[in-house]
């Protein structure tokens, strides 16, 4: 009897559930307890029906949570859509040249010993390369103006034993000169034997000098044709008197020279007759400020003998410069120009020359 009796309530269960289907709603909740509930004991189908409903309001919380989730980070992604950070994790490097008060070059250093900032920030330096390890490309611009017509031969014979004395075989040089135009009369190659063949066919005119001009192209050529992780110097023999660039000012040459990270060196052979007219003066200032802002000198020979000895300065300069690499903390990739200022607080008897900054990479 007891059987029978189940039989007929789980037949007009079946109906029941049957006569929900023809347009009303199902839900596969309370269907699925429904079917149980006449398919196992009373407590058996009591104890179950705890696990899946436990079972099913545990999921619908998940799906609940997840989907909350994900709206939060689709609205913030969209908040921030027009403030998108991209970090620029370029490695700046940084020759710096380190004397003592007598002007001799200071070996055997590490990095502890330096003190790097960007735009006011400390910055972790993360590598120091040792003084003369990296490769040198250097663009050696003559001037062949009216100006120093009648120096110009003792200037490129002092040129020439600079590039024997200062480059190594790995090295690389190339050639402008200074005068109505900038010409490039050598492009760039390694080793001395094509430059020093190119410089002595170079011969001086009585044109009028585009200097900021050549100076500017100089570094533009540099960017475009250096060796990666070589060191780029621009050494000018002139006094640096410009009488007719068309396209750049001295401050349109430092921007130049900043972006392309080039030192710049200069030597006016003028000597002290410099101080006979402010042209003159006002241009020394010039070549002294390119220089101090890029990690350069400026020199002026007392004499023309005094040539060698400048050039012979640089050389000894390149071959004793640190080169300091850090990642800027810097998190955007704006473009703009960032100063650096380095000290040694630890050696206060030294005196430390390094570029003043640099113009970040634009994404």
């Amino acid at each position: 009897m007891k059987t029978e009796n189940r039989k007929l309530r789980i037949e007009d269960r079946a109906s029941s559930i049957e006569g929900r289907t023809d347009g009303s709603t199902f839900h596969p909740r309370s269907s699925i307890l429904n079917l149980l509930s006449s398919t196992l004991y009373p407590r058996s189908y009591t104890v179950f029906a705890l696990f899946i409903s436990s079972w099913l309001i545990a999921l619908t919380l998940h799906s609940s949570a997840v989907a909350h989730q994900r709206k939060k980070l689709k609205n913030a992604l969209a908040q921030e859509a027009g403030e998108t950070i991209k970090i620029d994790s370029s490695l700046v490097e940084v020759p710096v040249s380190v004397t003592d008060a007598a002007g001799r070059p200071v070996l055997n250093l590490t990095a502890r010993d330096f003190w790097l900032e960007e735009n006011g920030r400390l910055q972790q330096i993360v590598s120091l390369g040792d003084p003369g390890e990296a490769r040198v490309e250097i663009a050696l611009l003559f001037d062949i103006t009216a100006s120093v017509y009648d120096l110009f031969h003792f200037e490129r014979q002092a040129a020439l034993r600079f590039l024997r004395e200062a480059l190594k075989p790995r090295d690389a040089v190339s050639i402008f000169t200074i005068g109505i135009r900038p010409r490039l009369i050598r492009s760039r190659a390694v080793g001395i034997d094509k430059a020093i063949r190119a410089a002595m066919t170079i011969e001086p005119t009585k044109e009028p000098t585009a200097f900021f001009d050549a100076v500017a192209e100089a570094a533009q050529y540099l960017n475009r044709t250096a060796a990666p992780g070589a060191k780029r110097v621009v050494v000018v023999i002139s006094d640096g008197e410009d009488m007719l660039s068309a396209n750049h000012t001295v401050g349109d040459a430092l921007k130049e020279l900043q972006r392309s990270d080039c030192l710049f060196y200069s030597i006016n052979p003028s000597g002290p007759s410099i101080r006979l007219n402010k042209i003159s003066l006002r241009a020394q200032d010039d070549l002294i400020s390119l220089a101090s802002a890029t990690g350069g000198a400026a020199f002026l020979p007392a004499s023309i003998k005094d040539l060698d000895e400048a050039f012979g300065q640089i050389a000894s300069d390149l071959r004793a410069q640190y080169l300091l690499g850090y990642y800027s903390t810097a998190e955007r990739a704006d473009g703009r120009f960032r100063r650096i200022n380095v000290r040694m607080p630890r050696r206060p008897d030294l005196r430390v020359r390094a570029r003043q900054g640099y113009y970040a990479s634009r994404t």
